[in-house]
């Protein structure tokens, strides 16, 4: 992985305005004194991109005017040779401006956000977003689709009868200025930060995705235009997720946390772990269904655990004075979530889907299950058809993993570990080879289940 030598420069200011711009030259990918090729062998050769560069570079790659395998062989260059931090900075603030940026200051509340890295289990924001509205503020929620072994919030909640992802801006101020709402889960829309867009689909298909330079940009840059005040950052490390070592985890964080103090944002970040999938369900509706348990006031303990760190630290961020464990228990929560679903078409008491096909899994030995692999989860819910291999393919809504021990507990010969769901049922084959080698079980075990919050960033 490339890293990022000079993390301490500050974010440049934001690129020259459209007035600014170099010329269209027309599709060729020359012009304003700038070549992609040009571009692409400094960087490959280990050189600093000039403010000069990389605006040309991102403003003629949005236009059409440099192709995708010449920005493709771009991020190559970045991902094996890395950004100083003006570098990041500057790539950030042109990936923003190659677009429009929302402004909810006018708001009769504070703006936080949060943004996780994205992991197995990782249904944090279905409950979180309703919780702190209920705390007070406004979360503009801007979230993605599922690709590969990680699940995507937009494709669980869309598992609910009727619920849209996609909201108009003017909607999105109506939604959160109202006292019992507050809160948005939606997509972004197209003008938002659309060299990210056609980038990240570049990244996902050329082996580039890994680019702490490129991650950090993209995450930012949508963050940032979508116009709220404070940010909290869920950076997952460890076998589920795409960081495995907490050294690049912690160096993403700062990096991140630095371009959101730059642009004005209040932004923290955690450290979490992602070595054993998150609650007890990986899937759409399986996880929207552990959502509301943990509204409701039950569900599993470390989701509910890190729910309430992540809103303790939003409730902060946005000054207000708040214990959100209060707010969770006293079903306040559970009401805005009623209201958010409603808010954008959804019927929250609705059933949810299920999928046709059911099979257990069940334990080969007797002891305390010390290991679960979130990778060998993910990619067994993937295989039942809970997330998608490109970009644009449909995803089973009832499909996924049920886990029925985690690690810590102990487990009988017989015991049923999972629960398979698909509509495909031909899958079963393939996703229990997926969580053949994903559990561990001793019968002496050494230690404990590890923490959960494994470090801050500012």
């Amino acid at each position: 992985m490339g890293n990022s030598p000079g993390t301490n420069a500050r974010t440049a200011d934001l690129p020259p305005t459209a007035d600014a711009s170099p010329p269209d030259t027309g599709p060729t990918s020359r012009g304003g004194g700038h070549s992609a090729v040009s571009i692409i062998r400094a960087k490959r050769d280990g050189g600093e991109l000039s403010d000069a560069q990389i605006d040309w570079v991102v403003d003629a790659f949005t236009r059409g005017i440099v192709a995708d395998e010449q920005m493709s062989a771009l991020a190559m260059a970045i991902l094996l040779r890395g950004m100083n931090r003006r570098e990041i900075g500057r790539w950030t603030a042109a990936m923003i401006g190659s677009g429009s940026r929302m402004d909810f200051t006018d708001l009769p509340r504070p703006t936080v956000d949060k943004h996780s890295t994205g992991g197995v289990g990782d249904k944090i924001t279905l409950p979180l977003a309703p919780l702190v509205a209920a705390c007070g503020a406004a979360v503009p929620q801007l979230s993605g689709r599922g690709l590969g072994h990680t699940g995507g919030t937009l494709d669980k909640l869309e598992s609910i009868p009727g619920w849209q992802a996609d909201v108009t801006v003017p909607r999105m101020r109506e939604i959160l200025a109202d006292p019992a709402i507050g809160a948005v889960i939606c997509a972004a829309g197209a003008d938002l930060a659309p060299a990210d867009k056609r980038l990240y689909a570049l990244r996902d298909v050329t082996g580039t995705v890994e680019s702490i330079p490129l991650i950090a940009s993209s995450i930012m840059s949508k963050k940032i235009a979508e116009g709220t005040s404070a940010l909290v950052l869920d950076v997952k490390v460890g076998t589920g997720a795409f960081l495995k070592t907490l050294d690049e985890a912690r160096e993403l964080a700062t990096v991140m946390v630095e371009l959101g103090r730059d642009a004005g944002v209040k932004t923290v970040a955690l450290l979490t772990a992602m070595d054993a999938p998150l609650g007890r369900t990986a899937g759409n509706a399986l996880e929207v269904a552990e959502s509301v348990e943990v509204l409701a006031g039950g569900g599993p303990a470390d989701v509910v655990e890190l729910t309430l760190t992540l809103a303790r630290e939003m409730v902060a961020q946005a000054g207000l004075q708040v214990d959100p464990a209060e707010v969770l228990a006293d079903g306040r929560a559970m009401d805005h979530w009623r209201s958010m679903i409603e808010a954008q078409g959804g019927d929250p008491d609705a059933a949810l889907p299920t999928a046709r096909h059911t099979e257990v899994v069940r334990a080969e030995a007797a002891g305390v299950l010390t290991r679960l692999d979130a990778m060998g989860v993910g990619l067994a819910a993937w295989q039942l058809g809970a997330g998608r291999a490109r970009q644009g393919e449909k995803v089973q809504a009832g499909a996924g993993v049920e886990m029925h021990a985690k690690p810590g507990d102990s487990v009988t010969v017989g015991q049923p570990l999972f629960t398979l769901h698909t509509d495909t049922p031909e899958a079963f084959d393939a996703a229990v080879e997926s969580l053949s080698g994903a559990v561990s079980v001793e019968s002496a075990p050494e230690g404990k289940p590890g923490e959960l919050v494994l470090g801050r960033v500012g």
